[in-house]
């Protein structure tokens, strides 16, 4: 199966990605955790995505497609995988339809949109920012990457619906509900 996560920046797709992988055995692959780790090793990717990281802004699409393309040659992704963070705009995801018709893949089986109201993200990536103690989690910048995302992101979801491959998830309640919601959506 090829899942596409879809949601605003603390709306739950890395956990529920991590779950959803675990269950059907295939990986997940997050641009956000990539991008995290090359600018941690300081990598030329990475400086170039850090400064539009601790902006808030989005990394260009160049550098994200560049990552996401190699991980998809990588062999444990040919069965299936779950992509978290990509594509995030509608260029990206026709970039990742012909991408997967060049490597002779199928295409995306369903985008999972996980709904969480702004308000609720703002608390939760509030937590998250206190927990791990992430830098680009501070109020303003929280503010401006829902803003970038309902801009940019938000589109998406006319994209997929119009090929059928949309479902909608509540985002909100305990890990294992929503999970369920999930897999209720995908079976």
């Amino acid at each position: 199966m090829r899942i596409v996560l879809l949601g605003a920046p603390g709306s739950g797709k890395g956990t529920q990605g991590e779950k959803l992988a675990a269950r059907l055995g295939i990986p997940k692959i997050s641009t956000g955790d990539a991008l995290r780790a090359a600018v941690t090793a300081g990598t030329e990717l990475g400086l170039q995505a850090k400064a539009s990281m601790n902006a808030g802004k989005l990394v260009a699409n160049e550098i994200v497609i560049g990552i996401v393309e190699e991980r998809l040659e990588q062999a444990d992704a040919k069965p299936g995988f779950i992509l978290d963070g990509f594509p995030r705009n509608t260029e990206q995801a026709q970039v990742l339809d012909a991408m997967l018709r060049r490597h002779q893949q199928p295409g995306i089986d369903k985008a999972v949109h996980l709904q969480v109201d702004d308000e609720e993200i703002i608390r939760r990536l509030h937590l998250r920012a206190i927990k791990e103690g992430r830098h680009d989690d501070k109020e303003d910048v929280i503010r401006h990457r829902i803003e970038v995302y309902n801009a940019e992101t938000h589109p998406l979801l006319d994209y997929y619906k119009a090929q059928h491959k949309l479902v909608t998830v509540r985002g909100v309640g305990t890990l294992e509900e929503i999970f369920e919601r999930i897999l209720t959506v995908l079976a």
